[in-house]
């Protein structure tokens, strides 16, 4: 089985995790600093190469009623830019509260306030890719 890349798409930062070959969990990978869209699919082209990656999975920042607010739209939009310029197939997963849940896991591993924001969204990608891979069929 291919892997499958997760994406937390952030205004400043996108943070990515892999799924392991057999598509049961998730890895953290890194955080892309957002420069211009051309050089941030050129860091995700290469991720995709290195991991032999097949679709993309996308955190969508839905508002708490379930609705497609401005931020969920922002979203959307540079994830068609993504799936033009890779040529990769996009999932959506709902990922309201993934940042919340990830700082709380890093506050309760004892990871120091000014440390956090280096791991938060490389972990929010984590978890947006394993909610995708657990609702996946056995």
């Amino acid at each position: 089985m291919k892997r499958l890349l997760g994406l937390d798409i952030g205004n400043k930062t996108i943070g990515v995790s892999v799924s392991d070959p057999l598509g049961i969990t998730a890895q953290g990978v890194t955080t892309i600093i957002r420069a211009s869209k051309a050089e941030d699919a050129a860091a995700l082209k290469s991720l995709i190469d290195k991991y032999d990656v097949e679709k993309l999975i996308v955190g969508l920042p839905k508002n708490m009623n379930n609705t497609l607010g401005f931020q969920a739209k922002r979203t959307m939009n540079y994830a068609d830019y993504l799936k033009e310029a890779l040529g990769m197939e996009i999932i959506y997963v709902d990922e309201r509260l993934t940042t919340s849940s990830a700082e709380a896991v890093l506050m309760q591993g004892g990871v120091r306030r000014e440390n956090r924001k280096k791991h938060v969204d490389k972990l929010a990608a984590v978890l947006i890719l394993q909610t995708y891979l657990d609702q996946l069929p056995l």
